[in-house]
């Protein structure tokens, strides 16, 4: 039996992750550092298409919202994670701490993990789950 707390739990989850991702696609990649100045000639000189670049920031900020609302969880989550993972592998040449000059591993790791245990404990409370009566009602959502 799960404890009564169990939805909260999972909700802070959410919310912080959905508010960390948001804020670092919105905030530091279009805002401080600057999509042209930085973002996109970062992932050009580590070989990615300057496409790309975009695209992962509109993941960030998409996924960041998505799971603010609660907006599909599990899924989102699991988007997330795979993008996680990405750059775990990415930064795993750079050896294990983020701090390392060029970033490590650990970062992006424990995101991995953290995103797929979302997935595995949903949306928690406070989510955006229709209502069968009020298609579209923010409601409290079990987990």
């Amino acid at each position: 039996m799960m404890p009564a707390t169990a939805p909260y739990a999972a909700a802070l989850l959410r919310l912080a992750m959905g508010t960390l991702f948001l804020a670092h696609a919105l905030v530091w990649k279009v805002g401080t550092a600057g999509m042209t100045e930085h973002v996109v000639p970062w992932f050009v000189h580590h070989g990615y298409p300057a496409w790309f670049a975009w695209f992962v920031t509109a993941l960030e900020a998409a996924g960041g919202l998505a799971l603010l609302l609660g907006w599909r969880t599990r899924e989102v989550a699991l988007v997330m994670a795979g993008l996680m993972a990405g750059i775990t592998w990415h930064q795993f040449p750079n050896g294990w701490l983020y701090t390392f000059t060029h970033g490590g591993w650990e970062y992006p790791a424990f995101w991995t993990v953290a995103l797929v245990a979302q997935a595995g404990l949903g949306a928690g409370a406070f989510a955006w789950a229709p209502a069968r009566s009020r298609p579209g009602a923010l409601r409290p959502n079990p987990v």
